[in-house]
Formats: C-alpha cells, structure tokens, sequence
C-alpha cells in the first residue's frame, strides 16, 4: 500500500513542476514497478506497451476524430451554428448567451474537444455579444462554459480514451454521454436566464431576425446534421436494415466522419492546401501528445495494479463500513478537489487506474462511472485557479481578466454540481439509452 501511495504523491509532485503529465506518470511507473519487480522487467513493461499502442488498431479512432474536428473548424460550420441558434434565441433577453450555449454544445457534437470549441465559438460569439452590450462577465463565461460541453456529447476524444484505459465499451459511452450532454445544455440555459434575472443589463436582447432570414439560418446547418447523423447513427445501427444494412464500428464511424467533414469543408470552399497541410499536422501533433499520455497512465496503472493499491483500497472501504454510494461521494469530493489544480485529461489518467476497480468492485457500472468522471472532470474546466477553458479563452480575447471570466462562470459551475448529484443519484439518466 505504501509503494503506491508514494508513487501518487511523486507524480502529483512531478505535474505541479511543470513535468509533462506523461513523462510524471512514465517514470513513476517504471520506477515503481522495477522496485516491485526488477529494472529488466520493467524496462520490458514500458517497451511492451509502447509498441503495442503503435500497432493497435483500435486508437485510429482517435487521430480520425481529431481530423473530423478540425476539418468542421476549418469548414466554418460554427458560424453557421451560432446563426441558427441566434435564430431560435436572440429576440430573448440574455438571448444570445443562450444561443452561444446551444451552438457550443452543436459544435460539441462533430468536434469533441473542449478547448477547441471554446477557442472557435469565441471567436464567432464574442464580437456579437460585445456589439449587442452584454457584460464581459456572462459573454465569456457562457463561451467558457459551454465549450466544456465538448468532451461529453459524442464524438468525445476523453469518452474514447477512458473506454481504451478501462476496456469499456466506447459506443455505450457515446450512447450515455447524450442525456447528460443535453442537461448540461439545459441547466447552462437556466445560468443565463439567473444572471440575466440578476443583472437585466448583463444580457440585452437581440434584434428579432425575419422570418425569411431565420429560416435562412436554419437551413445552413443542414450538414452538421448530416454528418452528426452518418456518425452517430451508424455506429448504433441506425441505417442497419435493408438494401442499406450499415453498422459502423467505432473506428469506421470516425472514418466515415473525417471524410465526411473533408468534403463538406471542399465543397464549401473553406480548405486550401495550406489548410489541408496544417490540419494534417495538427492532428499528427495532437495525436502524439494524447499516444504519450496514454503509454504513460498505462505504464502508471501497471505499477499500481501490481503494487496492489486498487485491492488495498477496497479492503479500507469495507473497514470503514460506508455505503457505495457513500464511498462514490468521496471519489467525487476528491475529484472536485484535483480538478482546482489539475487540467482535465491529467486528472483523468491519473486517477481512473486508481479508482476504476474499486468502483466496480462496489457494483457500479463502468459505463455509469465514466460519465460521471468526465462530468466532474468538465466542471474542473471553469473552476479556479486552473480553469483551463477560461485561461484559453483568456489568450484568445485578450483584453478580458481572468477574474471577470471566473466570476462570470460561478453560475455554471454551481448548475454543474447540481446535475453531477442528479446524475449521481440517478443513474438510469445516464444508462437508460446504452441499455445497461
């Protein structure tokens, strides 16, 4: 028990140096499992695993998701969003903060990344807002807020990479992530609604748009649909019937979403081959960073698991007499708590090889479990000190402080927390469309 506990520390020590949170986990890890073991066996470890994480054809999903992303980025789909939902919500006081939630959560679902949709929407949401006089405060923390939304509608990149570190199947994740997604949607709507029921000054409403132009707008979001549909419908077998009979696995409905994205940014005219290269590199960047943290949780779990932490921490909890439901109210408080200092996907591969077989072991569901992980691990996005979606929002905008996006979000955080217990709570919100 001793080994591991200090293999944690030393890690947590490492990342607040500023060491790479993969590098951090790696060298723990191999350390670690040549004093349970020996420096050849853990030297054979570590090579094992890097090799196997190149020839896995399974982690493809990941580099094609990417790409889809930053395709949609390139073809100026979040503009087209922001238009629709300004449509349907601008005419309402605090309007186009709630619009500013609806297209994030509409870019969320081709994109998958938080930062990028905080990144792109504010670009597009930021100088509406501005013209329209709302007040810094609820402009940047709707855009900050509602890029979080990014990691938890499906295609998710971090919904991916927990199913690959727990072997949990990643159609059931995207399938749970839905429900929760649209909640966060609905309780960020009512944030804007407080905020704006506070501070009538902080949200003016919009000018209401014709109905010929509305509908204009509407109709320009056709291909997010589309390609939302192909992705999602066919990795759950929407399109599985006859003459189509199409079922796409997880890596195929990437695939499939790529190209789709590609040719929609071609026939828009939105890539050239500058744009392409850069794309391109970008992906092979990204992908590389993602490869790395993921060699290193697994180097990092292999330690743990041997050292036999998870068993260690199972036999505490049965000492201690608590609940389930009690002891998940622990793992939860601990996560708020990282989440203050640690950036999202850090904190996910730091803890669910800790956390992910006591969790089962107590009789909860996997799939349940990775959703609430990345619910917490969203609201870690927007909270002080290392909100990370405010400090990119901060470098994007520029002439903001930190202060003022941090107070903004309190309204959201708070919602976060009140659908994080609903979801706790009850668990059938999350497992009731994957079937569980």
């Amino acid at each position: 028990m001793t080994a591991p506990i200090i293999g944690f520390i030393a890690v947590l020590a490492l990342a607040l140096m500023r060491m790479p949170i993969a590098l951090a986990m790696g060298i723990v890890g191999v350390i670690g499992y040549a004093q349970e073991t020996s420096w050849r066996a853990a030297i054979s470890m570590a090579s094992r695993l890097v090799i196997d994480t190149a020839q896995n054809y399974g982690l493809s999903v990941i580099p094609l998701f990417i790409l889809m992303g930053l395709f949609v980025n390139k073809g100026g789909l979040s503009r087209e969003l922001y238009q629709a939902s300004y449509a349907l919500l601008g005419r309402f006081r605090g309007g186009l903060a709630m619009a500013t939630i609806l297209a994030c959560g509409g870019f969320s679902a081709i994109c998958g990344s938080s930062l990028a949709t905080a990144a792109t929407m504010s670009k597009v949401a930021m100088p509406q807002m501005r013209k329209y006089g709302y007040s810094d405060e609820l402009s940047t923390a709707s855009i900050a807020a509602g890029g979080t939304l990014g990691i938890l509608i499906p295609p998710s990149v971090i919904l991916i990479i927990y199913g690959l570190l727990t072997e949990t199947s990643i159609g059931k994740l995207f399938m749970a992530g839905i429900v929760p997604g649209l909640l966060g949607i609905f309780f960020y709507l009512l944030a804007v609604r407080w905020t704006v029921w506070r501070n009538p000054e902080a949200g003016p409403a919009g000018t209401p748009m014709p109905r010929a132009e509305k509908w204009k707008a509407l109709k320009g979001v056709w291909a997010v649909v589309l390609l939302f549909i192909a992705v999602i419908g066919g990795l759950y077998g929407l399109f599985d019937f006859p003459p189509l009979n199409l079922s796409f696995s997880p890596t195929e409905a990437a695939g499939m979403g790529a190209t789709g994205a590609f040719l929609i940014a071609l026939a828009r005219r939105g890539l050239s081959w500058r744009d392409i290269r850069e794309v391109l590199t970008e992906t092979a960047h990204t992908t590389a960073q993602l490869f790395a943290v993921l060699i290193g949780a697994w180097i990092f779990s292999n330690f743990v698991n041997l050292a036999g932490l998870p068993d260690a921490l199972k036999a505490a909890v049965t000492g201690f007499g608590l609940p389930p439901i009690g002891v998940m109210m622990m793992i939860l408080l601990v996560y708020i708590l990282l989440g203050t200092v640690f950036e999202s996907l850090s904190m996910l591969l730091l803890t669910v090889p800790i956390f992910f077989p006591l969790v089962t072991s107590l009789g909860f569901d996997p799939v349940w479990f990775g959703i609430i992980v990345v619910v917490v691990t969203e609201i870690s996005l927007i909270t002080p000190p290392v909100g990370l979606n405010v400090f990119v929002l901060k470098g994007v905008v520029g002439n903001v402080t930190t202060g003022t996006i941090f107070r903004g979000v309190t309204p959201f955080w708070v919602m976060d927390i009140i659908r994080l217990l609903l979801l706790t709570l009850i668990p059938s919100l999350v497992l009731f469309l994957p079937g569980h």
